[in-house]
């Protein structure tokens, strides 16, 4: 390493040093073993910086731990081993050492000499396996495995990575090689369910990013993450399920160094907020300074729009800049940016304004709030490594992809509240598929109790077209309130024969199901036809004749007498004739109401014609002398 590299890496080095004593927080998940009995139980493990956890679900595995090649740092058909599943049985996880017997801080270089981690992942995903489990090889609390350096090994197949990893207490994979050792079969299951809070139906979530381009792989994949993910986050956002903050990790310059020719390169604000050379060589390219002004301009663009409530298009500016302003094409600059921000049509003087004077020795307020946030609050540790996603205060573990970020942001909503992107195919299984969930459906009417949901399934009665079902939602459910009929008969019988349709269910408020008039049974499956002949509640008269019909009857009389259902009677020829007598009065009665109306109303016409005439009369003498009135004396003048 020449002189002036080595003077990069030394300040760098004190610049990281700088933040780096902050409270770094392992995430973890749980795992459940359920078999051997001797060491059945939960237990926490730490999820790996790298590969897919399934956020929000759980995985269901055996245990291997092979003979052979233990610290997986070759491939396992070298030794012809496979951990491939074989029809009907469980998925495989392997057991894996994590490195040699260290018991001091050296245990990390004692990791980089056996074989990285990721590699460990890499060479048993190959090999079949659905999970790995590095078991520590010292008592210590857990730790993070993260990923290897750039400069330290060829990382083109951690994108690769798709099976999730733990990395497990010691005395825990004692246990483990103890049962196997013995020939115990080892089941377990891997339980990410609460590694992301979910408390409400909209989900928080920060990225700490980088406008750097030229930091090697990983400034690759998170170029490729911002470009993929846009279309996901700008769905989610305008819809109001996440509120979504961008930030940016800066380091201050220790104040022995400030004015060093380093600290100038690499810092604005005289020392205050810094960055390390992009290519670790002052002597071409770009600055740590350029980094840092750009990292403002973008955190200022999303200040800016988040006050006119279009944060989503921050998503915009930044993979538009990506493409148009690369380093490598040395467009790294302010006029390519500034072009980018009119195109979005982004208010270019208040960006300007934000960022501020970066030659100033002032405090920047943007910058100063970025170092803040940058220390671990509550459940959240430190930021210290870029990039990093931060879902509902949980810093994310794993891959920087789309279907891996969004399994972390989907497990952060409250059940049943996931937005739609959630329960697509490629993020979630549909249990509600399998035997309906063993939830209760009706096949007839296409009506289930089973809701999918991303972390699995609920049976809930359903509401249909405003109906509410109320019930258990496993074994029943029945429509209930008004207008409950108009939905499958509200679970009631019913049945139509001919012209006539009778129906247990009455559309009020009550939600029983009752055999109508004329019927008996319960209600829901069956309602029979109530013979009132053959039980003799009615025709009961000496003379009635009775005869049952579906749903009622008919009676008649004898000897052409007439029947009064009423009064449940047979009238007689005397009663007959009475009653011929009396429609006979009322015809009269009929008659004789409608002549007098019509005289009163000849009476009123005549009236009505008499005062009309006196009317115009009296109208016609104001203006001309009628023959019946006297002439008027005086003068008067001829025409």
């Amino acid at each position: 390493m020449n002189q002036e590299k080595l003077g990069v890496f030394s300040v760098s080095f004190l610049l990281i040093l700088s933040v780096a004593v902050g409270r770094f927080v392992v995430e973890k998940n749980n795992l459940k073993v359920t078999s051997p009995d001797s060491i059945k139980g939960i237990y926490e493990c730490a999820i790996g910086n790298f590969g897919v956890p399934q956020y929000g679900g759980t995985l269901v595995g055996t245990v291997v731990y092979p003979k052979s090649n233990q610290k997986a740092c070759k491939s396992y058909s070298d030794f012809d081993i496979t951990f491939k599943s074989k029809a009907g049985r469980l998925p495989t996880f392997v057991l894996i050492d994590r490195g040699g017997s260290v018991s001091s801080y050296l245990n990390w270089l004692v990791d980089q000499l056996d074989c990285f981690f990721t590699l460990k992942a890499w060479i048993a995903q190959q090999a079949g396996a659905a999970a790995i489990l590095v078991a520590d090889n010292k008592a210590e609390p857990l730790i993070t495995m993260d990923t290897p350096e750039e400069d330290k090994s060829d990382a083109d197949y951690l994108q690769n990575i798709t099976i999730p990893s733990a990395l497990i207490a010691k005395s825990l994979g004692d246990s483990l090689k103890s049962a196997l050792s013995k020939g115990d079969m080892v089941n377990m299951k891997l339980d990410w369910t609460e590694s992301v809070p979910h408390p409400d139906e909209r989900v928080e979530y920060e990225l700490w990013t980088n406008s750097n381009d030229q930091c090697g792989k990983k400034c690759d994949t998170q170029i490729e993450f911002l470009k993929n993910f846009k279309g996901a986050a700008q769905i989610l956002e305008k819809g109001g399920h996440t509120q979504f903050t961008p930030h940016y990790i800066t380091w201050y310059c220790p104040e022995a160094f400030t004015l060093s020719k380093q600290c100038k390169s690499q810092c604005i604000n005289h020392g205050r907020y810094c960055a390390p050379d992009p290519e670790q060589d002052f002597t071409k390219g770009y600055d740590g300074k350029d980094v840092v002004v750009q990292n403002l301009r973008q955190a200022c663009v999303y200040r800016v729009l988040n006050e006119t409530g279009k944060p989503w298009v921050w998503w915009d500016y930044v993979t538009d800049f990506a493409i148009r302003c690369p380093m490598k094409d040395k467009k790294y600059t302010k006029e390519c940016a500034d072009e980018i921000i009119k195109s979005l049509d982004i208010d270019l003087k208040k960006v300007d304004k934000c960022i501020g004077d970066p030659d100033a020795d002032v405090e920047n307020p943007i910058l100063k709030a970025e170092q803040e946030s940058q220390v671990g609050k509550g459940s959240r540790g430190d930021v210290t490594i870029l990039p990093t996603l931060v879902v509902n205060n949980r810093q994310y573990r794993g891959k920087l992809e789309k279907g891996a970020v969004l399994k972390a942001m989907c497990s952060g909503f409250q059940e049943s509240t996931e937005p739609a992107i959630c329960l697509t195919e490629d993020l979630n299984t549909n249990e509600c598929l399998e035997n309906n969930g063993g939830c209760w459906q009706d096949k007839a009417s296409n009506i289930t109790a089973c809701r999918d949901t991303y972390r699995g399934r609920l049976c809930e009665c359903p509401t249909v077209q405003g109906v509410k079902f109320a019930g258990d939602g496993y074994t029943h459910c029945k429509a209930s309130g008004a207008l409950h009929c108009g939905i499958n008969n509200g679970g009631c019988w019913r049945e139509t024969r001919g012209s006539y349709t009778y129906s247990a269910c009455v559309d009020d408020h009550s939600s029983d199901c009752k055999c109508p008039l004329g019927f008996k049974g319960d209600g829901v499956k069956s309602c029979e036809d109530v013979n009132e002949c053959k039980e003799k509640t009615v025709c009961q008269c000496a003379d009635c004749k009775c005869k049952n019909t579906w749903g009622s009857y008919e009676c008649s009389c004898k000897n052409g007498l007439l029947y009064m259902r009423e009064h449940d009677t047979c009238i007689g020829s005397s009663k007959v004739g009475t009653t011929k007598l009396s429609w006979s009065f009322l015809w009269v009665l009929i008659i004789g109401v409608g002549v007098a109306g019509l005289a009163g109303y000849a009476v009123y016409k005549y009236r009505i014609r008499s005062y009309m005439d006196a009317e115009i009369r009296g109208i016609m003498a104001q203006y001309m002398p009628l023959e019946s009135q006297p002439t008027p004396s005086g003068p008067h003048m001829d025409i």
